[in-house]
C-alpha cells in the first residue's frame, strides 16, 4: 500500500481536511452525553423546563454543526479517493503499455483486467474509508474512555479493559483474513479469465456444442471462488458478534457498578446515563472500526496485487538512436536471428538471415507454428531477439528509439481489430493528421471502397466494439486501410487477408506494389497464391528457414514449399500453366 501513496500527491489538503472535519464532528459527539447528564441532574430532577429547553437547543446546534462537519469531511475524502484511483489507473495503464509482449503474456490479460478494475476499486474504497474513519473511530473510543475517567475512575477502568480486549480481537481477525483475501482475489482472476474466454469464443463454443462443458468449467471455478469468499466471510463475520458480546458484558458491569455508586451517593443518575452513552459510542465506533479493518484488509490485499504489476520491469529498454538522413528508407536486415520465448524449452525461430531492400515484397510461408508471426514481430520490436540482430534502415532495432522505429512501420495483425467509434476515427489511428486525400487513397489501395460506399453514413458509419457490425473481410480491409493511412516505409501483413477472396487479395497486392512510394512489404500467409509473386519468399519449417528465393526457384529446390503449393494447386494445373 505504501508504494501507491505517491498517487495521493496533490491531494494533501483533502487528506488533512477530511480527517480534521471528522475529528471536529467526533468532538461534538463526545460532548452530547455530558449535556444529557445535565438535563437529567439539573433539569428533570428540579423540574426546570427552561433549563431543559436551553440544553436541548444546544444539543440541536451541536448536531447541526456535526452534520455539516461530517458532510464536509466526506466530500474531501471522496475527492481524494477518486482522484487517487484515477491517477492510479492512469499510471497502471501507462505502465502496462510500456511492457513488452513478453511481460504481458506472462501476466495474462484477465489478471490485468481484474487489477485495473476490481482491485483498484477496492483500494479506492480503502482510501476513502481511511480518511473518514481511521482517525475518527479511535478518537471517539479513547475520547469516550477519557471522558469516563473524568466522571468516575473506578467505572472507567471497565472502559480501558474493554478496549484492550477488543483491540486483541480486531487485530487477530485482521491478521487471519489478509492472506485469505489475497486467495479470493487470485481466484477472481481465474473466474475473469474463464468469463473472458467464453465471451470471446462464444461462436466456437456453440459451433462445437460445448456449452455444457464450458458452463461446468465456469461453475467449478466460480464454486471455488465462492468457497474462498465464504471462508474469509466466516472469519470476518465473527468480528461483530464477538464485539457485541464483549461490549454487552461491559454494559452489564457498568450498570451494576453505577447502580451501587448511585446508591452510595458517589454518582448521580445523569452521570450513569452519560457513562452508558459513552459505552454505546464505543460500541458503535468499534463496530465501524471492525468493518473498516475488514475493508482495509481487502484494500491491502488488492493494493499489493496492483503494486506487483507496477513492479514488473520491461525486459526492453528504449534506444536512443535514429537512422541517418541518407540511410536507405525501409531496409530490413536479419543477421543470424533467433528467438526463444520466456519459459519455452526450444527456440521459436533460429538462425534466420536475409535482407529486404526498400520497396521489395517479402513473402513468408510455412506450416502452423513454424514461426511466421514470430519472425515479423521482431521488426517492430514486439519481442527482442535472443541471438543475432535485426536492423531497420541501418540501425539495430534494440538501439533505435521505439517511437522512431514504429512510426516507420505499419502492422496489420492476424486478428482484425476495430475500435468503437466510426470508420473515420479508426482510420485516423494510423495517422491522426491524415487528410481526406490520404484516407481516400488508403481505402482505394486496401480495396475497401465498396465497404465504405455500402454504409449509409460512409466514413462516419458507427463501428461497434471489436468491429462486430462488420464482416471478417470488411474488418480486414479496413485494418489494412488504417495501416496504409500512415504511409509507412515498412508494411507487415500478418496473415491479414485470410478472409478475402483470391481476386480481392490479388488486387490488394497489386495496388500496394503500384503505390507511388511502395513500402517494403512483408506478407505472412498460408496461401501460396498470396506470396507467389513476391520478390523473395522465405519458407519456414519448425523455426528454420528451409528455403529462400523466388516462387519458381523454390518450386524446383524446396520440398516444403512444393508440398504447400501442390496441396493448394493440382499438379496438372501447374504443368499446364508452366
Amino acid at each position: 500500500m505504501k508504494k501507491l501513496l505517491v498517487y495521493l500527491k496533490g491531494f494533501e489538503r483533502e487528506c488533512v481536511l477530511g480527517p480534521l472535519f471528522k475529528l471536529l464532528e467526533a468532538s461534538f459527539e463526545l460532548v452530547i452525553p455530558l449535556i444529557v447528564a445535565r438535563i437529567i441532574d439539573g433539569g428533570i430532577r428540579s423540574g426546570d423546563t427552561g433549563y431543559i429547553v436551553r440544553m436541548v437547543l444546544i444539543m440541536a446546534a451541536l448536531g447541526l454543526v456535526g452534520l455539516v462537519s461530517a458532510v464536509t469531511a466526506q466530500y474531501f475524502a471522496a475527492k481524494a479517493a477518486i482522484g487517487f484511483s484515477a491517477r492510479l489507473r492512469h499510471a497502471l495503464m501507462k505502465h502496462i503499455q510500456s511492457l513488452s509482449y513478453t511481460e504481458i503474456d506472462e501476466l495474462g490479460t484477465s489478471t490485468l483486467i481484474t487489477r485495473m478494475t476490481s482491485d483498484v476499486n477496492q483500494v479506492q474504497s480503502g482510501v476513502n474509508m481511511t480518511l473518514r474513519l481511521l482517525l475518527r473511530s479511535p478518537f471517539v473510543v479513547f475520547g469516550a474512555m477519557v471522558m469516563a475517567f473524568t466522571i468516575d475512575f473506578d467505572i472507567a477502568l471497565i472502559f480501558a479493559g474493554v478496549i484492550a480486549v477488543l483491540c486483541v480481537i480486531v487485530f487477530s481477525i485482521m491478521l487471519a483474513s489478509i492472506p485469505m483475501y489475497k486467495r479470493v482475489q487470485n481466484q477472481l482472476d481465474s473466474v475473469t479469465a474463464s468469463t473472458r474466454e467464453n465471451l470471446t469464443g462464444v461462436r466456437v463454443i456453440r459451433a462445437f456444442g460445448m456449452e455444457d462443458a464450458e458452463t461446468g468449467k465456469f461453475a467449478k471455478r466460480n464454486g471455488l471462488l465462492t468457497r474462498f469468499q465464504l471462508a474469509v466471510g466466516r472469519v470476518s463475520a465473527a468480528m461483530n458478534p464477538v464485539t457485541y458480546v464483549v461490549i454487552n458484558i461491559a454494559v452489564i458491569l457498568l450498570i451494576r457498578g453505577g447502580a451501587l455508586k448511585v446508591g452510595a451517593g458517589a454518582l448521580t443518575q445523569g452521570e450513569v446515563v452519560a457513562l452508558y452513552n459513552y459505552m454505546s459510542q464505543i460500541l458503535v465506533e468499534l463496530v465501524k472500526m471492525a468493518n473498516l479493518i475488514i475493508l482495509l484488509t481487502k484494500a491491502a490485499a488488492c493494493a499489493s496485487r496492483v503494486a506487483r504489476v507496477l513492479d514488473v520491469k520491461s525486459s526492453q529498454q528504449d534506444g536512443t538512436l535514429v537512422p541517418a538522413d541518407d540511410a536507405p528508407r525501409g531496409e530490413v536486415v536479419f543477421d543470424h536471428v533467433a528467438l526463444t520465448y520466456k519459459g519455452a524449452g526450444a527456440e521459436a525461430i533460429e538462425d534466420i538471415s536475409f535482407t529486404a531492400k526498400p520497396g521489395e515484397t517479402i513473402g513468408i510461408i510455412g506450416g502452423t507454428g513454424s514461426g511466421k508471426s514470430t519472425l515479423v514481430n521482431l521488426i517492430p520490436r514486439f519481442y527482442d531477439a535472443t541471438h543475432g540482430t535485426v536492423t531497420v534502415d541501418g540501425v539495430d532495432v534494440t538501439r533505435m528509439r521505439k517511437d522512431e522505429l514504429r512510426n516507420r512501420i505499419a502492422v496489420v495483425p492476424q486478428k482484425a481489430v476495430l475500435f468503437k467509434g466510426t470508420i473515420r476515427s479508426n482510420l485516423l489511428w494510423g495517422n491522426a493528421n491524415a487528410t481526406q486525400a490520404d484516407i481516400d487513397e488508403a481505402i482505394a489501395v486496401a480495396q475497401a471502397g465498396d465497404v465504405v460506399a455500402s454504409k449509409e453514413k460512409g466514413l462516419d458509419e458507427p463501428v461497434e466494439q471489436g468491429g462486430r457490425n462488420f464482416s471478417g473481410g470488411q474488418r480486414q480491409r479496413l485494418t489494412i486501410a488504417r495501416a496504409l493511412v500512415r504511409k509507412p516505409e515498412i508494411l507487415i501483413l500478418d496473415d491479414s487477408a485470410s478472409a478475402l477472396d483470391y481476386a480481392t487479395d490479388a488486387n490488394l497486392r497489386r495496388a500496394i506494389r503500384n503505390m507511388e512510394n511502395p513500402p517494403t512489404t512483408f506478407i505472412v500467409s498460408q496461401r501460396a497464391a498470396s506470396i507467389r509473386f513476391a520478390d523473395r519468399i522465405i519458407v519456414l519449417d519448425d523455426g528454420k528457414a528451409v528455403g529462400m528465393g523466388t516462387h519458381d526457384e523454390l518450386l524446383k529446390t524446396c520440398p516444403v514449399y512444393q508440398e504447400i503449393y501442390f496441396s493448394q494447386f493440382k499438379k496438372e494445373e501447374v504443368s499446364a500453366n508452366g
